[in-house]
């Protein structure tokens, strides 16, 4: 048996799936072709049903659109007996997560990957057609898309003989009207059907019951995208990037206080300093002259600046996988892999995999505060806490119980609430137990939310358990990405809260003595 990797990182360009991120090359059909995109297509439909998923199973591939369910068995709870209903795969395009842009990057200068995985995908499960729901804002991605199919149509790639196989399968694109919300799979498939973007009660779930009624898979856009190159170079070839349970390569967003925002592929379980460091630096000043040796020329290698503006002793913490997950603090971040079980282990996830990068001159206590914001604003009103926030305990009552004791909750206490509380926290206008009192609150909102199946809302903040499910992102609810960044930064930034309210309490009381 060979062994175990222990190193991580590094992937070579012939090894990598996502080959024109850049838009360098031609995303039209005939640059596709040349990249090895649609290459014997029609025998991967043909191999059938059970080499596909095969294949995906031997791969370890699990989702890359948060929650990191593996895809072979999510793909093989539609292979059940035909009950006459047709079955459909909807692709979630919808990439609305703050800090997170590598499904766009895929549909504006690879669109054909998508379309040739949909048609893989969709044979792995039976589907007779595919809706890629993309985000309204992506108007020239949704346009890319529409010329990459009809492009596919007019050579026979896509239609009642898709390939030449003989298996009929259509793609559509339906687009978004901007509703964040619409990233959880019953809220899109709800907008699919023209009605309101609102989650459904599960069960039932999409597998037996979703768009039209239909037996439903919804699944992301890189996750779809990878399948046809798993077929052609197996199961076994992807499943040898990454550590176990965490396999394959992954596509990073990195942004925010570094030299070289970029979106990278990388391999799985790749240490996330390095990550930043090699992949987020900048070229500076002349290339350096290195003489090889005997014979060989000389090569000229570029001098590189560190990733984290001001170099890497100035970070001051890291969004690991888009807002949805907990900061890590640098300490952190020197040795934590960027994978779903390291992550988790790291009390966060790996999500999106969108790195924010904020170095020391970042206000953390208001920056999180912005993303709570974000996810107040963004709430559909359905589930109560979302909705009645403003009746939860109002300011100065949990002031008051946390200054003299426990304190009675009236639940629901909700996103608009949480919201003001952090308001006053980036202000410093409370006072230390309050902290506690907010992290004890929202756990009552634990079992009463439509989604994130229930109790699930309030997992993070319970922090154990979420190791299986992919972390905090796995379930994209407004309330549960709003608990994930607030219980980050009291974890890692309590001494931050403690002395900016205290400097507040100081100034309040030398003015009122003044």
């Amino acid at each position: 048996t060979a062994p175990k990797k222990t190193q991580f990182g590094s992937l070579r360009d012939e090894d990598r799936i996502f080959t024109n991120l850049y838009g360098r090359h031609d995303w039209r059909l005939q640059g596709a072709l040349r990249r090895g995109d649609w290459y014997k297509t029609k025998e991967i439909l043909l191999k059938g049903v059970d080499w596909i998923l095969g294949e995906i199973k031997t791969s370890g591939l699990r989702g890359r659109g948060g929650a990191g369910f593996p895809t072979g068995l999510k793909w093989s709870f539609m292979n059940k007996p035909p009950d006459g209903r047709p079955k459909y795969l909807v692709v979630n395009a919808d990439e609305g997560e703050p800090g997170t842009c590598k499904d766009r990057e895929i549909m504006r200068h690879d669109p054909h990957k998508l379309l040739e995985g949909c048609l893989v995908a969709g044979r792995a499960m039976g589907a007779r057609a595919a809706y890629i729901y993309i985000r309204g804002e992506f108007y020239n991605e949704a346009s890319n898309l529409q010329v990459a199919i009809r492009e596919a149509y007019e050579a026979g790639l896509l239609g009642s003989d898709a390939c030449g196989s003989g298996y009929a399968f259509d793609v559509f694109v339906v687009r978004g009207a901007g509703a964040y919300i619409c990233g959880e799979e019953t809220a899109l498939i709800e907008s699919i059907e023209g009605k309101q973007g609102k989650p459904r009660l599960k069960p039932p779930f999409p597998a037996d019951v979703g768009v039209f009624g239909c037996p439903t898979t919804v699944a992301n856009v890189e996750t779809v995208s990878v399948a046809p190159t798993i077929c052609r170079r197996g199961g076994a070839w992807f499943a040898s990037f990454g550590r176990e349970r965490n396999s394959g390569t992954k596509l990073f967003n990195i942004s925010g206080h570094v030299n070289t925002p970029c979106t990278v592929e990388e391999e799985m379980s790749v240490p996330l300093k390095e990550l930043i460091e090699k992949h987020a630096g900048e070229c500076r000043g002349r290339a350096r002259l290195e003489w090889g040796a005997g014979l060989e020329p000389p090569v000229l290698t570029p001098l590189f600046a560190g990733g984290v503006r001001g170099g890497w002793d100035n970070l001051l913490a890291v969004i690991p996988g888009g807002s949805s997950t907990p900061l890590l603090p640098k300490s952190v971040c020197e040795t934590v892999l960027m994978d779903f079980d390291s992550l988790v282990q790291a009390q966060s996830g790996l999500g999106t995999a969108a790195v924010i990068v904020m170095d020391k001159s970042t206000d953390i206590i208001k920056a999180i505060a912005r993303l709570i914001e974000f996810y107040k604003h963004e709430s559909c009103g359905q589930c109560t806490p979302c909705r009645e926030g403003e009746q939860g305990a109002s300011g100065e009552g949990l002031r008051a119980g946390a200054l003299h004791g426990p304190i009675p909750i009236p639940i629901p206490a909700g996103v608009d609430w949480m919201n003001k509380v952090m308001a006053r926290f980036v202000r410093g206008d409370a006072q230390a137990a309050e902290i506690d009192a907010l992290w004890e609150i929202s756990k009552q909102i634990e079992g009463h939310t439509i989604c994130a199946l229930g109790d699930g809302a309030a997992w993070p903040v319970q922090v154990r358990g979420l190791g299986d499910l992919g972390g905090p992102a796995a379930f994209p609810h407004p309330i549960n990405q709003l608990l994930c960044s607030m219980q980050g930064l009291i974890r890692h930034f309590r001494p931050e809260l403690e002395e900016r309210m205290r400097r507040y309490n100081e100034a309040k009381a030398r003015a009122v003595s003044a």
